[in-house]
């Protein structure tokens, strides 16, 4: 196998992209700390469990983020020894641990919702609402702050939707401490938890869904490997494609593999920096591994070779 090296001038500029991710995850972080502490005091003199239940989202929310800047600085980490593709696979760990998190705490708050909706405590409605109300103006600056990351990255988007959950539950809570406050009925309390742990469970899922599609080696959601086959086939002087693998390494970087036979007496070099540059191009493809032969001589022929496209 040889490498080559296929120059496209993409003009990225990830540093400073990620840079950028880490103060925006930063400045979230520290909104969020600041004000799960002051909602764990009122949920307990409240006597709140949607308060406290929102408070162990905001938790898991900082972990979140924490778990982001790690999995930032682990993915950033250069390929060697075994590890030939880096550390990347490390933010896609990152997003399965949040969803997974948030998956065992929606359960969880479902069962202390359904005790209290048989044994409801009294609930101090003025100060749920005021809680709920403050954590709305929060939430919606941490979202705002996120929303100018990269959320292509799994890791990002996983931070974001923590976030973004957390507001829906606000608002929630804000509606609930209010009827409370109003008309007295403790057990709405309990029925805002169990919105706040739909939330929850809503949002897991999909972390969890869409980190196992990376680490099962599926396709890209928008890739669809028939339609790239067909593209490479009906490029000049191709006559079959075999073993076409389309894969995530991490969010946002495809990569593909495939074994190209190439009509007789045609330079298959040239056929394969041809298809590198219409994957590169058409389908945002620059990691590649290309195998071409003549069609001809079979897989012994004498243009046996496997050139791989690093991007």
């Amino acid at each position: 196998m040889t490498p080559t090296e296929h120059n496209h001038h993409h003009g990225h500029s990830h540093g400073v992209s990620k840079d950028a991710d880490r103060r925006y995850l930063y400045t979230a972080l520290a909104l969020l700390l600041g004000f799960m502490v002051v909602e764990v005091v009122v949920g307990i003199i409240a006597s709140s469990l949607v308060l406290i239940a929102d408070a162990g989202h905001m938790l898991t929310d900082a972990g979140a983020i924490m778990l982001a800047l790690v999995a930032m600085r682990l993915a950033e980490k250069p390929a060697r020894g075994r590890f030939t593709f880096g550390f990347k696979r490390a933010e896609i760990l990152s997003a399965q641990a949040n969803g997974i998190t948030l998956l065992i705490l929606s359960a969880w708050f479902t069962i202390e919702a359904v005790q209290r909706l048989i044994s409801p405590p009294q609930v101090h409605g003025l100060l749920v609402l005021i809680v709920a109300l403050v954590g709305i103006v929060v939430n919606v600056a941490a979202v705002w702050v996120l929303s100018k990351a990269n959320r292509q990255s799994l890791n990002v988007e996983g931070s974001f939707q923590h976030i973004l959950t957390d507001l829906y539950a606000f608002i929630a809570t804000a509606i609930a401490g209010g009827v409370i406050w109003w008309t007295g009925w403790n057990r709405l309390d309990a029925l805002a938890t169990l919105v706040v742990a739909g939330l929850m469970l809503k949002a897991g899922y999909g972390l969890v869904r869409d980190s196992g599609h990376i680490f099962l080696e599926a396709a890209p959601r928008n890739l669809d490997p028939k339609a790239i086959a067909e593209a490479i086939l009906a490029m000049p002087h191709l006559t079959r494609v075999d073993d076409l693998h389309v894969w995530e390494v991490t969010s946002g970087m495809p990569a593909l593999s495939a074994h190209l036979h190439v009509e007789p007496r045609i330079d298959c070099h040239d056929v394969r920096q041809r298809v590198e540059s219409m994957l590169h191009d058409r389908f945002a493809i620059s990691h590649t591994t290309l195998q071409t032969d003549h069609a001809e001589l079979g897989e012994s022929g004498s243009c046996n070779c496997a050139f791989q496209n690093l991007g």
